[in-house]
């Protein structure tokens, strides 16, 4: 009975030490869980509010949440202010938090993840923010080449004492290169290239998508808002687009977003088509997908409870323009056609 006890205690023990400095959280699950994190950042809230917007300096903070079985975790992490606009006029810029912190961390599955902040600490803000939350999860139903992403509820606490603490809605998004790894990819970093040199399937859909939502803000030939992947086993194959960013879409309709001078539009809810053209048989297939995909779009939007009935009701209506649009032929050979890019 005694040699018993003690193999059930060193197999105990065992497992101890096993389970020691294991991740908190699987990496793909994490974007998986709809439930939002409740998260508590201690760091130097000085620099992050006001401190140097156009510097990448790292900035240490304690993370604390509730590991994936329930249990606490608090570990120190790193983070950067990112973004070029939102970091020069948000209360709270966007920053990327880097988990790894040695080979013991329960966080390090993470790796680093961009974690974007609703810009200003109003009800409004919230809402912006909830409304692009959407939009990403809106572009996973058409494609699974999109970003997935987690909502969250950040506490934002001064380790000095000196600030009251800042509660932001928030969320994180994928990382590039654990998008590129479920897609059997890899990412092309700093690659300058043509739109029409990418896979044509699927820049179709990155056009029209991004035409649906009314959004200008983005370039492949400049890299601007969108990552290109590539398959790791098909050397032939083409560059796929993955777009993000969207806040300065016509549906999410910031109170800070302007339309780019260059598309002669003076809001921007006016949609422009920055595609090149496509053939009907090449438009009809990938509309079709969005047809296909209408009512868990409307669905996702109206079940959104975080999200007010208004916002709601106006991203519907908005969203119904598009549908509207992509069901008459005339519109479509109009749009995407007739008045595409030509260079």
């Amino acid at each position: 009975m005694r040699i018993f006890k003690i193999v059930i205690l060193i197999s105990c023990l065992i497992l101890e030490l096993n389970s020691f400095g294991q991740s908190a959280f699987d990496s793909v699950q994490f974007f998986k869980d709809e439930k939002p994190l409740l998260i508590n950042i201690s760091t130097d809230l000085s620099f992050l509010l006001n401190g140097n917007k156009k510097g990448d300096e790292i900035q240490k903070a304690q993370f604390t949440t509730q590991a994936a079985n329930g249990s606490p975790i608090s570990e120190e992490i790193q983070l950067t202010l990112r973004g070029k606009m939102r970091r020069s006029i948000c209360t709270v810029p966007p920053v990327k938090l880097n988990f790894k912190n040695g080979k013991t961390s329960k966080l390090t599955s993470l790796g680093s993840l961009k974690l974007v902040n609703a810009c200003r600490t109003s009800v409004y803000n919230q809402q912006l923010l909830l409304k692009e939350y959407l939009v990403y999860k809106i572009y996973n139903l058409i494609t699974e080449k999109s970003f997935r992403v987690r909502l969250a509820k950040i506490t934002y606490e001064d380790n000095a004492g000196k600030k009251k603490p800042v509660l932001q809605d928030a969320f994180f998004i994928e990382d590039v290169d654990a998008l590129a790894k479920r897609n059997k990819c890899k990412e092309l970093e700093n690659v300058k290239i043509n739109s029409e040199v990418t896979d044509r399937k699927q820049m179709t859909l990155v056009n029209i998508f991004e035409f649906m939502i009314g959004n200008t803000d983005w370039s492949i030939l400049n890299n601007h808002n969108v990552k290109l992947i590539k398959s790791k086993k098909d050397s032939l194959s083409l560059p796929i687009p993955v777009p993000y960013d969207f806040d300065f879409s016509g549906l999410v309709n910031a109170d800070y977003a302007v339309p780019d001078p260059i598309m002669k539009t003076e809001s921007v809810l006016s949609r422009v088509y920055r595609g090149f053209p496509r053939t009907m048989e090449e438009l009809e297939e990938a509309i079709l997908v969005f047809n296909q995909q209408k009512d868990s779009i409307y669905a996702l939007i109206n079940q959104f409870e975080p999200l007010s009935t208004k916002n709601r009701s106006q991203m519907v209506s908005y969203l119904e323009e598009f549908y509207k649009l992509i069901n008459k032929p005339k519109e479509v050979k109009y749009y995407f056609i007739d008045n595409a890019r030509t260079n």
